[in-house]
């Protein structure tokens, strides 16, 4: 059963991307598997490279596509395809604009399947986690439909005598986003969409592990009406990264990923003069009062940390328990076993495979380290056997009790399913444990204390917070705030930083001479006024 619903699938794959004219049916090297094709001004077009990178499917090992090394030419031809774009994109009305994106989400939501069968058959993430991931990703879209308040400006009249001063915001150009392999719909979609909506033309770089849904939007983007060069699509490794970061037509850069890529990425950006927001890692915690509901935070506790096999920049990685684990070792220990790990596309999968047997050997490593340094593992998910899976990338929920943060495994972010336990006496002392950590993406906390949520939400240095909710990614209509070193920059990626971030003021000082003897050009001092100065 599960290798017929791995070949329909695949099938269903294969053919979802021919349709839709991105992938090209000649093989290289021997291989089967089709080719990725570039998008450049309004084309998919077959790449002219020599080097090739298997897009793998992390559940079966089986090559789904082959991915181009963009040459040089090509990524000039994108980056001169979105430069030629900008001038009439740019003087298209807002109005205009946003129909396109109206458009887009519609379509988004007629391919919401397709789209999240992609993602599950290159990222390996379950079929529902993939429906989420395209969802929340819609959401930006929405948001982009109602851009226009965003967009204005402010005006102060009369600065002076017959003076007016007011601000507009326009677009800065060219920008570009490099996409990581964990959301390949969403992430893609809370970059571009804002950017263009705002003015701007846009070369996307997604993930070379899971490129197909940036390519299926890009076409159902095209088709919604954006114009050819609007949107261009190049592919590679650190390569072609470079080449976004120091060609000079490129105005603003948007990364979401990990740390060194990360770090890289802001300083060698904003050495050239760009617009740099970076997303990088997080080590998230969860912080567990002695007063929180037991089944709400246990449930909490399970999804956060093992759902999407703990591969997302905002899963719980850490748990500190105030007042001790004991009460809740038995109900987390007994949630987590129920959790089944399967191939992405099984109806009782919960816990889908790592992206690469790599990951999952780093994961494991970091597990071991764990219990070499004293941690005691009372969950272990190595050597997981997944039947009809069996060369799947799978590590199954695992938990380590008596952490302490000079462990390796609490330091490092294992991006995998593992939840490491901690005990600490005071909120106090949880608060402390947190805002040491490096990292200040997010954090939750749970409690029945509207003062003790309170001073959470005040003291902590990280920048989302949820009370009672593990995962408090923003909506929207708000940013996405990560602090400390899980961000550099000062705008944050969509929401009203996201526009700032594309847009760049520009503060006009106006005056226009009245005709002669107008009621306008009349000039009256009121008395008294010579005492200000004025």
């Amino acid at each position: 059963m599960q290798y017929l619903q791995r070949q329909l699938v695949s099938q269903v794959h294969s053919r979802l991307l021919l349709q839709l004219r991105y992938l090209s049916a000649a093989a290289t090297g021997g291989s089967s598997a089709p080719k990725v094709k570039l998008l450049i001004d309004g084309e998919f077009k077959d790449s002219a490279s020599d080097q090739w990178i298997n897009v793998t499917n992390p559940a079966t090992q089986e090559v789904v596509s082959l991915l181009p090394q963009t040459t040089a030419d090509e990524f000039d031809a994108a980056v001169q395809a979105a430069k030629d774009a900008f001038p009439a994109w740019r003087n298209t009305p807002v109005p205009t604009r946003t129909r396109v994106m109206l458009k887009f989400q519609e379509l988004i939501r007629a391919n919401w399947d397709e789209l999240a069968e992609c993602v599950t058959t290159e990222q390996g993430k379950t079929f529902q986690d993939a429906k989420g991931d395209v969802f929340r990703g819609l959401e930006v879209v929405e948001a982009a439909c109602g851009i226009a308040p965003l967009l204005m400006g402010e005006t102060v009249e009369n600065v002076a005598s017959g003076i007016d001063c007011y601000t507009i915001r326009q677009p800065v150009g060219v920008c570009a986003g490099i996409c990581p392999f964990n959301f390949p719909a969403m992430v893609p979609l809370w970059m571009y969409p804002m950017a263009v909506t705002a003015g701007n033309t846009f070369v996307l770089k997604p993930s070379e592990r899971d490129p197909g849904a940036s390519l299926i939007l890009a076409d159902l983007a095209m088709q919604a009406g954006l114009p050819k060069g609007v949107l261009n699509i190049v592919h590679g490794t650190h390569d072609v990264v470079n080449r976004i970061l120091d060609h000079p037509d490129i105005a603003a850069v948007s990364f979401v990923g990990g740390d060194a890529a990360g770090r890289h990425i802001y300083s060698r950006a904003a050495a050239t003069g760009k617009r740099v927001q970076v997303n990088m890692g997080a080590k998230n915690h969860a912080v567990v009062m002695p007063d929180a509901d037991e089944d709400t935070t246990v449930k909490a506790l399970t999804g956060a940390c093992f759902g999407a096999a703990g591969q997302r920049c905002m899963a719980v990685s850490a748990a500190v328990f105030v007042g001790g684990f004991d009460r809740w070792r038995g109900p987390l220990l007994a949630a987590a076993k129920t959790l089944k790990v399967n191939g992405g596309f099984e109806p009782d999968a919960d816990v889908g495979p790592m992206i690469t047997s790599d990951a999952k050997a780093r994961c494991e490593k970091l597990i071991q380290s764990g219990m070499d340094q004293g941690a005691e593992c009372i969950l272990d998910g190595r050597g997981v056997e997944v039947r009809g899976y069996e060369k799947g990338n799978f590590v199954g929920p695992t938990i380590l009790a008596k952490v302490q943060p000079h462990m390796d495994c609490y330091k490092q972010e294992i991006f995998g399913p593992v939840l490491s336990c901690l005990e600490v006496d005071t909120l106090d002392d949880a608060i402390a444990l947190v805002n040491a950590n490096p990292y200040g993406n997010g954090t939750a906390i749970f409690t029945d204390s509207g003062s003790a949520a309170r001073r959470f939400q005040h003291d902590i240095q990280v920048g989302m917070v949820g009370i009672n909710v593990p995962i408090p990614v923003p909506l929207p209509m708000f940013s996405f705030t990560g602090w400390r070193g899980s961000f550099c920059g000062d705008l944050h990626i969509y929401g009203r930083a996201g526009v700032q971030f594309y847009t760049q003021p520009k503060t006009v000082t106006a005056k226009w001479t009245m005709p002669s003897g107008s009621f306008a050009a009349t000039s009256v001092r009121i008395p008294g006024l010579d005492k200000v100065g004025a």
